[in-house]
């Protein structure tokens, strides 16, 4: 395999968050915070939960450092939402190491990557299925099975037809 441009930086170096939600039966919403590895769309930790707290969008930004190795310090890019400007979050980007990057107010293209992962996960998962009948618990189960298959099983073009696991086995960055 020869080397592209992904291959000029290693992963962890800029990740991007923002959250989404899908709206289930009746009033029930689930909503999502991945934080994606822009490497190679990797999925390196996510939180699912009724509600879109503070504490919600924390708890996948502590999953994913707990991935970091030594001297591994990624940009952080989001949106301007009031989740990335908390104090918690902030003192969580500090304590690892990790620099901030805000999209400009009024700019959501300036979060494209997380927003296309948000639309390959709708259109794939979500969209043109009934879930009505489908619990809470149940959907989240059946998201975070999706999840992990996107990791191990879905290819990609631009990762040279592998999946994102392959593709970093292939390069020798350990998982």
């Amino acid at each position: 395999m020869r080397p592209t441009a992904l291959e000029q930086r290693p992963p962890n170096r800029l990740w991007v968050t923002d959250i989404t939600e899908f709206r289930l039966k009746g009033k029930t919403k689930v909503y999502l915070s991945p934080i994606i590895d822009c490497f190679d769309g990797w999925p390196v930790a996510w939180s699912m939960g009724l509600s879109p707290t503070s504490f919600f969008a924390i708890e996948s930004l502590l999953k994913a450092c707990a991935t970091l190795s030594a001297g591994e310090r990624p940009v952080i890019h989001s949106d301007r939402g009031s989740h990335y400007r908390w104090d918690g979050w902030i003192g969580i980007c500090e304590r690892y190491g990790l620099t901030r990057s805000m999209s400009r107010l009024g700019a959501s293209a300036d979060n494209a990557r997380a927003e296309g992962f948000f639309g390959i996960l709708k259109r794939e998962f979500f969209y043109e299925r009934d879930w009505s009948e489908v619990a809470v618990q149940q959907f989240v189960e059946l998201l975070d099975q999706w999840l992990e298959n996107f990791r191990t099983q879905r290819i990609r073009q631009t990762l040279g037809w592998l999946t994102p696991y392959e593709y970093r086995q292939a390069l020798g960055y350990a998982l």
